[in-house]
């Protein structure tokens, strides 16, 4: 029986550096959430090795990846290190998101492919040894493990819950344009940042983005330099009607919009794909709720 995962897109609601480790890591301060754009990763069972097959809008651009060095395949590895059987079939990867844009794509391919293998094995393996695993596999692969609204800090083995969230709208933009997290990193030249003081909850969309507003994405005047048509789409997401708050996530290149409901989300959605003659990545949807959160 083929089995499914789905790798949802992380993005960074604000992005502090707050200092730089002895090793050269920087330790980070964020707000992660989580949106319904996403991969999706499929194990077929058969009796031979593991092989991996990408599809999807954005397979191809991995297709010379399509290796042992593969996030997936290196993920999958990993979790079944030591076992006496191993693990065989086919992974399908539909990848959806954007290459290397700053919503974790690979990190939350390499999360999925943790939880698919240990359904498919029946493993039962304890959260925090598959958090251990992640750890080994990326900065941002723990909290793609836990694909929940998450506050997170260190170099990102720090996840602590976020303040609960209202419900909003998020509008996802890529220009097409892959930027590198080394290159960004290093054109910086700003002070630290200071951790963010949150409260316990916001009762509504406005009231967060007020908040947000007061924060930022440190990442993002380094990667407007070295990209330009960042700006463009910042500028862009702004000038959106009922748009809330606009910003870069991660380290680019995808930048964001916030609105009080998916629906304000796409429509505005709708409009920038009819005013841009640009070969943009636009999604629209709501922002999801930590699967824990009470229903409304």
């Amino acid at each position: 029986m083929s089995l499914t995962e789905t790798a949802h897109a992380k993005i960074n609601l604000y992005l502090h550096v707050t200092g730089k480790r002895p090793d050269g890591y920087h330790l980070l301060d964020s707000l992660v959430v989580f949106a319904g754009a996403a991969d999706r990763l499929t194990h077929q069972p058969s009796e031979a090795p593991l092989s991996l097959e990408l599809t999807g809008p954005f397979g191809q651009k991995l297709a010379s990846e399509a290796t042992d060095d593969n996030l997936v395949i290196r993920a999958a590895r990993l979790l079944t290190q030591g076992m006496d059987t191993p693990l065989t079939g086919r992974l399908i990867l539909e990848k959806n998101l954007p290459v290397a844009s700053g919503i974790g794509g690979g990190s939350a391919d390499a999360a999925a492919t943790l939880r698919l293998v240990d359904r498919v094995l029946a493993l039962g393996t304890p959260e925090p040894r598959l958090l251990s695993i992640a750890e080994q596999l990326g900065a941002d692969v723990p909290v793609c493990l836990l694909q929940k609204p998450t506050l997170m800090r260190g170099i990102g083995e720090q996840l602590d819950p976020a303040p609960a969230l209202p419900a909003c709208g998020i509008l996802l933009v890529n220009c097409g344009e892959a930027v590198s997290t080394p290159a960004i990193f290093k054109a910086r030249n700003a002070a630290f940042s200071s951790d963010a003081i949150l409260p316990a909850a916001w009762p509504t969309a406005a009231a967060m983005t007020d908040d947000l507003q007061r924060l930022s994405n440190d990442l993002e005047p380094p990667a407007c330099a070295l990209c330009p048509s960042i700006s463009i789409v910042l500028d862009a997401i702004g000038a959106l009607p009922n748009c809330l708050l606009s910003r870069m996530s991660g380290s680019g290149a995808t930048c964001f919009g916030l609105f009080d409901t998916a629906e304000s989300a796409e429509a505005a959605a709708t409009r920038l794909r009819q005013e841009q003659q640009n070969d943009w990545w636009i999604w629209a949807g709501p922002v999801l709720p930590s699967p824990d959160a009470p229903s409304a």
